[in-house]
């Protein structure tokens, strides 16, 4: 499916899931190289940047937890960025798209004849800071699972919780491993794009590295938290364990004592 998005005389094509019949179609159209739509058939693996003579190809993934709408939590998009054209291609649901459509949609209403006129490079630079606000918003959901799982634990629930900590941890792992692709890409975005774009595309790249900064600070720390409450939990796991080893050795030698004496006085 196609959803095409106007405004200002610039134009967004959004791909869902699409057809070989729809992206080659996009081809004809916009002298998008055969490769280069055959690629957006299906999803792939790994991120990657190139640079085209009308475009710049872009593969970004993006992790998802609490607002995936798949089984795959990494959302994939990828990015034809052309002087006078945005082109994305996606396989899921993507939240952050969805509402930049909208808000097109309404300015386009509301500012029509009235507007500046909005480059297709301006509309990627403003998906991506979207993209990483969800992504934040992701963590921020974590942030209040590990205080949970915190709360928990001091209310001596440290063996329930050992699979919790786990759990949050693998997701963060893959946060982690995912939006630490990113840092190279954004930077070549940076440096080509403004030679293509003008200096406007590298300012806004730098207040978008600053943004997937933020959210790499944000895992990383994170994921020390979840460290020192999994010493926590084993710390606390262990005390009960050696209290109960304690109790058991008491209650053991006292039953020795009991069969001795029996033992004596039968």
């Amino acid at each position: 499916m196609i959803n095409k998005y106007k405004y200002n005389g610039e134009t967004w094509i959004d791909v869902d899931h699409g057809t070989p019949e729809e992206i080659h179609g996009l081809m004809d159209t916009y002298n998008i190289h055969p490769y280069v739509a055959k690629e957006l058939t299906s999803a792939t693996p790994k991120p990657r940047i190139e640079f085209h003579d009308n475009y710049i190809y872009c593969i970004l993934h993006f992790p998802a937890w609490k607002h995936t709408h798949a089984e795959d939590r990494n959302q994939e998009i990828d990015f034809i960025i052309g002087k006078d054209v945005l082109i994305t291609a996606r396989y899921d649901t993507i939240d952050a798209l969805h509402k930049l459509g909208k808000d097109l949609e309404v300015q386009e209403v509301l500012e029509k004849g009235d507007a500046k006129h909005l480059h297709s490079h301006v509309i990627f630079t403003r998906m991506l800071r979207g993209l990483y606000t969800s992504t934040f918003e992701e963590l921020e959901s974590i942030e209040d699972n590990i205080e949970n799982i915190t709360s928990q634990i001091f209310k001596k629930k440290e063996r329930e919780m050992v699979v919790s900590i786990s759990e949050i941890t693998r997701t963060l792992l893959e946060f982690k491993r995912v939006t630490d692709l990113h840092r190279e890409i954004l930077e070549t975005l940076k440096h080509r794009g403004s030679e293509i774009f003008g200096d406007e595309f590298g300012d806004e790249m730098d207040e978008i590295i600053l943004d997937y900064l933020k959210i790499n600070t944000t895992i990383r720390s994170s994921m020390d938290m979840l460290k020192e409450l999994r010493d926590t939990d084993n710390s606390l796991l262990t005390a009960k364990q050696n209290e109960t080893i304690k109790r058991l050795t008491l209650i053991g030698a006292i039953l020795f004592m009991i069969s001795i004496l029996v033992a004596i006085f039968h």
